[in-house]
């Protein structure tokens, strides 16, 4: 990787720095307590000092029974540091786990990470990246791996873990799912959504560059900022994968609710709970779908997006604009995405018009194409 790439990739993660609330973790990780013990946990983008998932471990190291803890910083412009807390030291003093009572106010003002005891810090002379020598050299000793990782190199961090071949339990954008990359491991079943599937607040270092939307300084100071759906990506196995969807959907008692694409031999369906379960064949559902997938009840075929299916038509269109009117310029197959012919009961604006026909077009987003492994019977 050039430097100027790398100059470029530790700005975006630094950008990429946001503190989850503890209870945000707790919610989660309550779910996976029987896989975290006995185990090496590595949180490879956390501060020790704020980063609440070393907390979250630290005040939990006896309950969920864990054989070592490793946290390493990052720090973009030179030596970092590590910790590892393991079995053995906390068997001989129980200080490595205990708040600091004397530091309370700062817990609570600051929500630093004092315990009576900090474990010895380990130099890290590569700044602590996840891609350096020195984090690798950890992640091969550790079983798994649960943190925030940044957004920007999610990619690459996930691609990381399963080069590894490593369990994890980390925190990403549901618009992650459609990443090419992303989505083949979770339609061959390597990784799946977690149990939470939110709208997020996180906590952000006091140099964070103020934004216009989704940011806000609290009666404290402290800035923070949301980023939509956020959802908790895993290849852990949980109870939540193993229960089917119900919806009393039918695709027989009212087929108009389900258009078919021109371009792909599919219905479209708007939401998840209007998936009609007495369909046989395959459906174009939302990707929030994914939050009640059941890899026993549905298959999950493709994302429905160039690249990732063949387009059975290559019509010439032209592009519509924001208010659905012509902009002069032409695509086929309307950029590679499903389309139908446009509704005006249901649609805001058309996308396309058939430059043959004048017919006109609704872009569908991002639709993930799935079939019922055992429908019902029709009704």
């Amino acid at each position: 990787m050039a430097k100027n790439d790398n100059l470029h990739n530790a700005k975006e993660a630094k950008k990429d720095e946001f503190y989850t609330q503890l209870s945000d973790i707790e919610n989660e990780l309550k779910h996976y307590k029987e896989h975290f013990k006995d185990k090496v946990i590595f949180c490879n983008c956390d501060d020790p000092k704020y980063s609440n998932f070393h907390r979250y471990f630290r005040l939990n190291f006896e309950v969920l029974s864990l054989k070592s803890l490793i946290t390493t910083h990052y720090n973009k412009d030179g030596d970092s540091y590590a910790e590892k807390l393991t079995r053995e030291m906390v068997a001989k003093n129980k200080e490595y786990i205990s708040p600091s009572l004397l530091d309370k106010d700062t817990i609570r003002e600051r929500e630093r990470n004092d315990f009576q005891k900090n474990p010895p810090q380990i130099t890290l002379k590569q700044g602590g990246d996840f891609r350096s020598d020195e984090c690798i050299k950890f992640l091969k000793q550790s079983d798994i791996v649960v943190t925030n990782p940044p957004f920007s190199l999610f990619r690459e961090y996930v691609a990381q873990l399963v080069e590894y071949d490593k369990k994890f339990v980390i925190i990403g954008n549901q618009n992650a799912i459609t990443y090419k990359e992303i989505f083949k491991l979770i339609k061959n079943n390597q990784i799946w959504l977690g149990s939470s599937l939110s709208y997020c607040a996180f906590k952000v270092p006091s140099d964070y560059e103020e934004k216009t939307t989704r940011f806000w300084i609290d009666d404290n100071g402290q800035k923070w900022r949301s980023m939509g759906n956020i959802c908790w990506f895993t290849n852990l196995d949980i109870k939540k994968r193993h229960e089917n969807l119900e919806t009393i959907a039918s695709y027989y008692k009212d087929s108009s609710k389900y258009p078919k694409y021109d371009n792909y031999d599919a219905i479209n369906v708007d939401k998840t709970s209007e998936i009609p379960l007495d369909y046989e064949g395959v459906m174009g559902v939302p990707i929030t779908f994914l939050d009640k997938h059941n890899p026993e009840q549905f298959d999950i075929l493709a994302l429905g997006i160039v690249g990732s299916i063949e387009f059975s038509c290559n019509k010439k269109m032209e592009i519509l604009d924001k208010n659905g009117l012509p902009t002069g310029k032409f695509t086929f197959n309307a950029k590679g995405t499903l389309y139908r012919k446009f509704n005006p009961k249901t649609d805001e604006k058309p996308a396309f018009q058939d430059c043959e026909t004048g017919e006109l077009y609704s872009s569908i987003y991002a639709r993930i194409l799935i079939k019922n492994k055992n429908p019902k019977e029709k009704q």
